[in-house]
């Protein structure tokens, strides 16, 4: 009998369990990690261990309460069988890449899976800023009926200019759904997208972007060279009374400068869905009722989840059959 490779599943997948065992059937053997800390988690890829000769590892973002995420000295720690680590999510900063690179281990992500939802999350926070509508639901909450609520500072969508900052697919679908209203649609990104409608216009610097907009929203990955990437100079760009809005990472913005823009009115309103040191939250941010904010809830839909579990599963079983994922993470190409 023909031994089948193993591959792991780290964090159990929440919808896709029909297709764990459709994907992976007659062609590799499927264990569950289950190791309560690293060190034991380590210790089972010994020889003679149950996770001896894994060749790939599913990893969903829940499996670090466990284990930690998958920085350089876990990475460091794998057998040389390991070989693919296909990375449930779009956002794949809690794997260390280049340790991964130099164990020669290739890392897959979700692109595409997670457009819709998080591109609809990044408009929900747009109207929600410049309608003030999460201020005024808390409002109604509170018993204080509309009165807080200010009509001066409050705005229509139509006709304003929204800057993207990355127009990938996030940012592409995010594009669409301020065209619709309609609003003015800015982009900026290392490159034009060839994908860009005529209406969309394409900017020469993210200083330029940031000068020209009235709401400026963040999706472009983190990475060393993208931490604090809209500081102080960016922030100070926008027009006074200005929107923020950020469904990336929280480490992409400058919180400090973000804070100080609150306090002297330059940035009229914020909407996030990441923080700086997640899941904590600066609590000087709850200090402007007109900010919306949310806890990182951006692709938790089912709908989206479970695109994303099918996505980072195919991505390992091609790996299995044919050497590689379509979606190698960019370090990686």
């Amino acid at each position: 009998m023909v031994k089948l490779p193993r591959i792991m599943i780290c964090g159990s997948p929440r919808w896709t369990h029909e297709e764990v065992d459709q994907l992976f059937k007659d062609l590799a053997e499927v264990i569950v990690d289950d190791a309560p800390n690293r060190a034991e988690f380590l210790a089972r890829f010994a020889p003679g261990g149950p996770y001896e000769g894994t060749v790939g590892i599913y990893r969903r973002n829940i499996s670090a309460a466990r284990i930690g995420i998958y920085d350089a000295d876990l990475i460091e720690q794998f057998p040389s069988s390991v070989k693919w680590i296909a990375h449930n999510g779009a956002g794949y900063d809690l794997v260390d890449v280049r340790a991964c690179k130099a164990k020669g281990i290739c890392v897959s992500n979700t692109p595409g899976a997670v457009d819709d939802a998080t591109a609809t999350t990044a408009f929900y926070l747009v109207i929600s800023c410049m309608r003030h509508f999460s201020f005024a639901q808390r409002c109604l909450r509170a018993g204080d009926w509309k009165y807080p609520i200010s009509s001066g500072a409050t705005h229509d969508l139509t006709g304003y200019t929204i800057g993207i900052l990355g127009l990938g697919g996030i940012g592409l679908r995010l594009a669409y759904l301020a065209h619709a209203f309609p609003m003015r649609v800015l982009y900026y990104s290392r490159s034009r997208n060839p994908e860009a409608p005529e209406w969309c216009e394409y900017v020469d610097s993210m200083d330029e972007l940031c000068a020209r907009v009235d709401v400026l929203s963040v999706h472009v990955p983190l990475r060393a060279d993208t931490v604090n990437l809209v500081g102080e100079k960016q922030i100070r760009a926008m027009k006074r009374g200005s929107i923020l809005v950020n469904t990336a990472r929280g480490k992409v913005v400058d919180e400090e400068a973000l804070l100080r823009a609150l306090d002297n009115g330059h940035l009229s309103s914020v909407g996030l869905d990441v923080f700086y040191d997640e899941p904590n939250v600066n609590p000087r941010l709850f200090d402007f009722p007109q900010n919306t904010l949310l806890p990182h809830v951006g692709t938790r839909t089912r709908d989206t989840e479970k695109k994303m579990e099918v996505r980072a599963l195919t991505n390992l079983r091609d790996f299995l059959t044919s050497g590689t994922g379509r979606d190698l993470v960019p370090e990686l190409k």
